[in-house]
């Protein structure tokens, strides 16, 4: 016969544990996508960046950059709420911007898909 009590976890899910929702924890969509294409200096460069969700209902930034047409380099930053992925989501943006990056429509290119 089981001596247990009712529940024998603190997670049980008889009890009412408050359990996030992860597909409505993203207020709206963040994506990025600039370049930086100097052609006096030989320079193609991409840089791109989102914000999506994690299955375990944290905030997920993952950042890509690299020389247009190759697979380049990807950094992935978690963190526990959205607001703070936002955060260094826009400063990452104001240093790019600063340094020289822009949308394809920006630069004069007809942006493709």
């Amino acid at each position: 016969m089981n001596q247990l009590a009712p529940t024998d976890s603190h997670l049980s899910l008889d009890l009412d544990f408050p359990l996030r929702d992860p597909a409505s924890m993203i207020a709206q969509p963040y994506h990025l996508y600039v370049e930086k294409i100097d052609a006096s200096k030989n320079m193609a460069r991409y840089y791109a960046m989102s914000i999506e969700p994690t299955l375990f209902g944290d905030a997920c930034l993952t950042r890509r950059w690299g020389l247009i047409g190759t697979g380049g380099q990807k950094l992935v930053h978690h963190f526990q709420c959205e607001e703070e992925a936002v955060e260094l989501f826009l400063a990452l943006l104001r240093q790019k911007r600063l340094r020289g990056y822009g949308s394809k429509y920006n630069s004069g290119q007809r942006m493709v898909g």
